[in-house]
Protein backbone atom coordinates (compact mmCIF):
# COMPACT_ATOMS: atom_id res chain seq x y z
CA UNK A 1 0.00 0.00 0.00
CA UNK A 2 0.76 3.24 -0.86
CA UNK A 3 0.66 6.76 0.32
CA UNK A 4 0.81 10.30 -1.21
CA UNK A 5 3.21 12.71 0.37
CA UNK A 6 3.75 16.37 -0.51
CA UNK A 7 7.50 16.86 -0.90
CA UNK A 8 10.36 19.24 -2.00
CA UNK A 9 12.65 17.56 -4.86
CA UNK A 10 15.22 19.17 -6.84
CA UNK A 11 16.36 17.87 -10.60
CA UNK A 12 19.23 20.42 -11.38
CA UNK A 13 21.20 21.57 -9.10
CA UNK A 14 21.58 25.63 -8.77
CA UNK A 15 20.09 28.15 -7.08
CA UNK A 16 16.71 28.55 -5.00
CA UNK A 17 14.55 28.03 -8.28
CA UNK A 18 15.25 24.49 -8.40
CA UNK A 19 13.16 23.76 -5.75
CA UNK A 20 9.68 21.96 -6.57
CA UNK A 21 6.99 21.24 -4.68
CA UNK A 22 5.51 17.60 -5.76
CA UNK A 23 3.16 15.01 -4.60
CA UNK A 24 5.41 11.73 -4.64
CA UNK A 25 4.61 8.20 -3.37
CA UNK A 26 5.16 6.33 -0.05
CA UNK A 27 5.24 3.15 0.13
CA UNK A 28 4.44 1.00 2.93
CA UNK A 29 8.09 0.84 5.27
CA UNK A 30 10.54 -1.98 4.13
CA UNK A 31 12.54 -3.92 6.92
CA UNK A 32 14.15 -1.71 9.51
CA UNK A 33 11.98 1.58 8.71
CA UNK A 34 9.32 3.47 9.88
CA UNK A 35 6.68 5.91 8.20
CA UNK A 36 6.48 9.79 9.81
CA UNK A 37 3.78 12.19 9.47
CA UNK A 38 5.68 14.77 10.09
CA UNK A 39 4.71 17.53 11.95
CA UNK A 40 7.80 20.28 11.54
CA UNK A 41 11.10 19.94 9.40
CA UNK A 42 14.12 21.80 10.13
CA UNK A 43 15.80 24.05 7.43
CA UNK A 44 19.89 23.43 7.93
CA UNK A 45 23.06 25.16 5.31
CA UNK A 46 23.73 21.17 4.83
CA UNK A 47 20.72 21.61 2.45
CA UNK A 48 21.86 24.34 0.59
CA UNK A 49 25.50 22.64 -0.19
CA UNK A 50 22.93 19.61 -1.50
CA UNK A 51 20.94 21.82 -3.82
CA UNK A 52 23.63 23.75 -5.23
CA UNK A 53 25.84 20.31 -5.82
CA UNK A 54 28.73 21.19 -3.71
CA UNK A 55 28.06 17.75 -1.96
CA UNK A 56 26.56 16.25 -4.44
CA UNK A 57 24.23 13.22 -4.65
CA UNK A 58 22.47 11.34 -7.72
CA UNK A 59 19.53 13.62 -9.01
CA UNK A 60 16.39 13.62 -8.90
CA UNK A 61 16.63 14.08 -5.07
CA UNK A 62 14.83 15.42 -2.19
CA UNK A 63 16.53 17.58 0.48
CA UNK A 64 16.62 17.65 4.63
CA UNK A 65 17.60 15.60 7.00
CA UNK A 66 16.07 16.72 10.25
CA UNK A 67 12.44 16.47 11.25
CA UNK A 68 9.70 15.53 13.93
CA UNK A 69 6.45 13.93 13.87
CA UNK A 70 4.34 11.14 14.79
CA UNK A 71 4.82 7.12 13.77
CA UNK A 72 2.21 5.77 11.61
CA UNK A 73 3.60 2.66 10.30
CA UNK A 74 6.49 0.36 11.60
CA UNK A 75 8.66 -2.22 8.90
CA UNK A 76 9.52 -5.67 10.01
CA UNK A 77 12.40 -6.11 12.53
CA UNK A 78 11.71 -2.14 14.21
CA UNK A 79 11.41 -3.14 17.74
CA UNK A 80 12.33 0.45 19.86
CA UNK A 81 9.67 2.46 17.95
CA UNK A 82 5.31 1.89 17.67
CA UNK A 83 2.93 3.49 15.81
CA UNK A 84 1.79 6.77 17.84
CA UNK A 85 4.91 7.30 18.78
CA UNK A 86 6.16 10.82 19.33
CA UNK A 87 9.49 10.95 17.68
CA UNK A 88 12.41 13.05 16.12
CA UNK A 89 15.38 12.56 13.86
CA UNK A 90 18.84 14.59 12.83
CA UNK A 91 20.50 12.03 10.27
CA UNK A 92 18.24 10.38 7.83
CA UNK A 93 18.58 10.01 4.09
CA UNK A 94 17.78 12.78 2.18
CA UNK A 95 14.25 13.79 1.99
CA UNK A 96 13.14 15.49 5.30
CA UNK A 97 11.30 18.30 3.36
CA UNK A 98 8.16 16.44 3.30
CA UNK A 99 4.86 16.13 5.07
CA UNK A 100 5.34 12.00 5.14
CA UNK A 101 8.16 9.43 4.75
CA UNK A 102 9.96 6.49 5.52
CA UNK A 103 12.84 6.66 7.54
CA UNK A 104 15.83 4.19 9.10
CA UNK A 105 14.33 3.35 12.50
CA UNK A 106 18.05 3.25 13.48
CA UNK A 107 17.81 7.22 13.13
CA UNK A 108 14.83 8.03 14.97
CA UNK A 109 14.76 8.59 19.03
CA UNK A 110 11.43 8.97 20.95
CA UNK A 111 10.51 12.57 21.64
CA UNK A 112 9.24 13.51 25.24
CA UNK A 113 6.10 14.68 25.47
CA UNK A 114 7.68 17.88 26.71
CA UNK A 115 9.80 18.60 23.83
CA UNK A 116 7.14 20.25 20.83
CA UNK A 117 7.50 19.36 17.67
CA UNK A 118 8.71 22.48 16.51
CA UNK A 119 11.69 22.35 19.40
CA UNK A 120 12.52 19.56 17.87
CA UNK A 121 12.71 19.87 14.53
CA UNK A 122 14.74 22.93 15.04
CA UNK A 123 16.94 21.17 17.60
CA UNK A 124 18.16 17.91 16.10
CA UNK A 125 20.72 18.40 13.55
CA UNK A 126 21.81 21.60 15.31
CA UNK A 127 21.77 20.36 19.38
CA UNK A 128 23.14 17.06 18.18
CA UNK A 129 26.29 18.93 16.37
CA UNK A 130 27.05 21.01 19.93
CA UNK A 131 26.45 18.02 21.72
CA UNK A 132 29.70 15.21 19.63
CA UNK A 133 31.46 19.06 19.28
CA UNK A 134 30.73 19.84 23.02
CA UNK A 135 30.84 16.55 24.52
CA UNK A 136 32.75 13.31 21.96
CA UNK A 137 34.99 15.48 19.64
CA UNK A 138 36.93 17.65 22.13
CA UNK A 139 35.10 16.92 25.80
CA UNK A 140 35.00 20.40 27.35
CA UNK A 141 35.77 21.13 30.65
CA UNK A 142 34.20 23.84 33.36
CA UNK A 143 36.27 26.68 33.17
CA UNK A 144 37.95 26.35 29.98
CA UNK A 145 37.09 29.24 27.40
CA UNK A 146 36.61 28.37 23.68
CA UNK A 147 36.18 30.35 20.58
CA UNK A 148 32.32 29.71 18.66
CA UNK A 149 32.37 31.07 15.22
CA UNK A 150 28.61 32.60 13.71
CA UNK A 151 27.40 32.66 17.33
CA UNK A 152 24.68 33.72 16.54
CA UNK A 153 23.52 31.42 13.84
CA UNK A 154 21.20 28.31 14.26
CA UNK A 155 23.91 26.28 15.92
CA UNK A 156 25.79 29.02 17.24
CA UNK A 157 22.65 30.04 20.01
CA UNK A 158 22.85 26.43 21.31
CA UNK A 159 26.22 26.23 21.51
CA UNK A 160 26.40 29.20 23.75
CA UNK A 161 23.84 28.23 26.26
CA UNK A 162 25.60 24.83 26.29
CA UNK A 163 28.51 26.12 27.18
CA UNK A 164 27.25 28.35 29.46
CA UNK A 165 25.39 24.83 31.28
CA UNK A 166 29.01 23.82 31.27
CA UNK A 167 30.62 26.44 33.01
CA UNK A 168 32.66 26.97 29.93
CA UNK A 169 33.53 30.60 29.31
CA UNK A 170 32.77 30.82 25.07
CA UNK A 171 33.90 33.67 23.14
CA UNK A 172 31.69 33.87 19.67
CA UNK A 173 32.12 35.89 16.92
CA UNK A 174 29.34 37.54 14.89
CA UNK A 175 29.00 40.52 11.66
CA UNK A 176 26.62 42.91 13.19
CA UNK A 177 25.97 44.43 16.98
CA UNK A 178 22.25 43.09 17.20
CA UNK A 179 23.85 39.36 16.43
CA UNK A 180 26.54 39.69 18.96
CA UNK A 181 23.77 40.99 21.61
CA UNK A 182 22.16 37.96 20.65
CA UNK A 183 24.94 35.44 21.40
CA UNK A 184 25.50 37.22 24.91
CA UNK A 185 21.65 36.85 25.88
CA UNK A 186 22.16 33.11 25.15
CA UNK A 187 25.16 32.77 27.08
CA UNK A 188 27.89 33.82 25.16
CA UNK A 189 30.82 35.17 27.81
CA UNK A 190 32.35 37.37 25.27
CA UNK A 191 31.07 38.13 21.70
CA UNK A 192 33.65 39.79 18.53
CA UNK A 193 32.46 41.68 15.90
CA UNK A 194 34.11 40.03 13.17
CA UNK A 195 33.16 43.34 10.91
CA UNK A 196 34.38 46.01 13.32
CA UNK A 197 37.36 44.07 15.48
CA UNK A 198 40.21 41.94 14.47
CA UNK A 199 39.28 38.86 15.97
CA UNK A 200 42.66 37.04 16.73
CA UNK A 201 44.19 40.56 18.53
CA UNK A 202 40.69 40.62 20.57
CA UNK A 203 40.92 36.20 21.52
CA UNK A 204 44.41 37.13 22.52
CA UNK A 205 43.54 40.19 24.84
CA UNK A 206 40.75 38.24 26.27
CA UNK A 207 42.80 35.50 27.17
CA UNK A 208 46.07 37.47 28.61
CA UNK A 209 47.73 36.50 25.58
CA UNK A 210 47.32 32.29 26.17
CA UNK A 211 44.81 31.99 23.45
CA UNK A 212 42.86 28.86 23.34
CA UNK A 213 42.76 24.71 23.11
CA UNK A 214 40.62 24.25 21.21
CA UNK A 215 38.15 26.97 18.35
CA UNK A 216 34.87 25.55 16.73
CA UNK A 217 34.60 26.53 12.97
CA UNK A 218 31.45 26.27 10.78
CA UNK A 219 32.57 28.98 8.62
CA UNK A 220 35.22 27.60 6.59
CA UNK A 221 37.26 29.28 3.94
CA UNK A 222 36.85 32.77 5.57
CA UNK A 223 38.04 32.18 8.95
CA UNK A 224 40.51 29.14 8.37
CA UNK A 225 43.55 31.41 9.34
CA UNK A 226 41.84 33.62 11.73
CA UNK A 227 40.98 30.55 13.77
CA UNK A 228 44.61 28.76 13.76
CA UNK A 229 45.90 31.95 15.20
CA UNK A 230 43.74 31.57 17.91
CA UNK A 231 45.11 28.68 19.01
CA UNK A 232 47.60 27.48 22.12
CA UNK A 233 50.36 25.52 20.76
CA UNK A 234 48.80 21.82 20.45
CA UNK A 235 45.36 23.26 20.67
CA UNK A 236 42.68 21.94 18.68
CA UNK A 237 41.30 23.55 15.35
CA UNK A 238 37.69 21.74 14.82
CA UNK A 239 36.59 22.95 11.53
CA UNK A 240 32.65 21.70 11.15
CA UNK A 241 31.32 23.73 8.19
CA UNK A 242 31.48 25.64 4.88
CA UNK A 243 28.93 28.39 5.38
CA UNK A 244 31.49 30.66 3.41
CA UNK A 245 32.92 27.96 0.87
CA UNK A 246 35.21 24.96 1.66
CA UNK A 247 38.50 24.97 3.25
CA UNK A 248 41.32 24.10 0.34
CA UNK A 249 44.58 23.50 0.04
CA UNK A 250 45.66 23.05 3.43
CA UNK A 251 49.37 23.23 4.57
CA UNK A 252 50.24 21.26 7.34
CA UNK A 253 53.59 23.04 7.57
CA UNK A 254 51.67 25.75 8.56
CA UNK A 255 50.42 23.78 11.63
CA UNK A 256 53.39 23.08 12.35
CA UNK A 257 55.05 26.88 12.54
CA UNK A 258 51.86 27.95 14.78
CA UNK A 259 52.40 25.57 17.62
CA UNK A 260 51.99 21.92 16.36
CA UNK A 261 48.69 22.17 15.97
CA UNK A 262 45.61 19.69 15.72
CA UNK A 263 42.65 20.19 13.24
CA UNK A 264 40.18 17.58 12.45
CA UNK A 265 37.10 18.29 10.09
CA UNK A 266 34.43 15.75 11.71
CA UNK A 267 30.77 14.97 11.31
CA UNK A 268 27.86 14.31 13.19
CA UNK A 269 26.98 10.59 11.28
CA UNK A 270 31.01 9.29 12.83
CA UNK A 271 29.70 10.48 16.41
CA UNK A 272 26.22 8.75 16.27
CA UNK A 273 26.53 5.62 13.97
CA UNK A 274 24.00 3.44 16.06
CA UNK A 275 20.34 3.87 17.33
CA UNK A 276 21.77 3.99 20.94
CA UNK A 277 24.57 6.22 20.74
CA UNK A 278 21.67 8.49 18.66
CA UNK A 279 19.32 8.23 21.39
CA UNK A 280 21.85 8.74 24.33
CA UNK A 281 23.52 12.12 22.34
CA UNK A 282 19.39 13.05 22.04
CA UNK A 283 18.63 12.26 25.35
CA UNK A 284 21.21 14.88 26.49
CA UNK A 285 20.07 17.41 24.34
CA UNK A 286 16.79 16.80 25.46
CA UNK A 287 17.26 16.92 29.23
CA UNK A 288 18.73 20.53 28.88
CA UNK A 289 15.88 21.25 26.98
CA UNK A 290 13.55 20.15 29.50
CA UNK A 291 15.36 21.95 32.60
CA UNK A 292 15.66 25.12 30.56
CA UNK A 293 18.97 25.23 30.33
CA UNK A 294 18.46 25.60 26.76
CA UNK A 295 16.05 27.11 25.37
CA UNK A 296 15.48 26.49 21.51
CA UNK A 297 15.70 29.84 19.04
CA UNK A 298 12.97 29.84 16.39
CA UNK A 299 13.37 32.82 14.74
CA UNK A 300 11.46 31.77 11.74
CA UNK A 301 8.90 29.53 10.27
CA UNK A 302 7.59 28.90 6.41
CA UNK A 303 5.29 26.77 5.08
CA UNK A 304 6.81 24.11 2.90
CA UNK A 305 6.02 25.35 -0.33
CA UNK A 306 8.14 28.33 0.50
CA UNK A 307 11.24 26.60 0.77
CA UNK A 308 13.00 28.48 -1.49
CA UNK A 309 12.99 31.76 0.31
CA UNK A 310 13.34 30.28 3.45
CA UNK A 311 16.77 28.61 2.10
CA UNK A 312 17.62 32.17 0.37
CA UNK A 313 17.57 34.18 4.45
CA UNK A 314 19.51 31.49 5.65
CA UNK A 315 21.98 32.31 2.91
CA UNK A 316 22.35 35.75 2.83
CA UNK A 317 22.89 35.53 6.41
CA UNK A 318 19.17 37.31 7.28
CA UNK A 319 18.09 34.76 9.67
CA UNK A 320 18.88 34.04 13.54
CA UNK A 321 18.18 31.37 14.87
CA UNK A 322 16.51 28.27 13.92
CA UNK A 323 14.51 28.50 10.49
CA UNK A 324 11.55 25.30 10.75
CA UNK A 325 9.00 24.35 7.98
CA UNK A 326 5.76 23.84 9.83
CA UNK A 327 3.40 20.81 8.17
CA UNK A 328 -0.39 20.44 9.27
Amino acid sequence: MTNQAKAIRIEAHGGPEVLKLATVEVPAPAKGEVTIRQKAVGLNFIDIYFRTGLYPHPLPHGLGFEAAGDVVAVGEGVTHLKVGDRVAYGQSPLGAYADLRNVPADRVVKLPDSVSYDEAAAAMLKGLTVQYLFRQCYRLQEGETILFHAAAGGVGLFACQWARALGVKLIGTASSDEKCALAKEHGAWEVINYSTENVAERVKELTNGAKLPVVYDGVGKDTWMTSLDCLRPRGLMVSFGNASGPVEGVDLALLNNKGSLYVTRPKLGDYVPTQETMQAAADDLFSLIIDGRIKVAIGQRFPLSEAAQAQEALAARKTTGATIFTLD
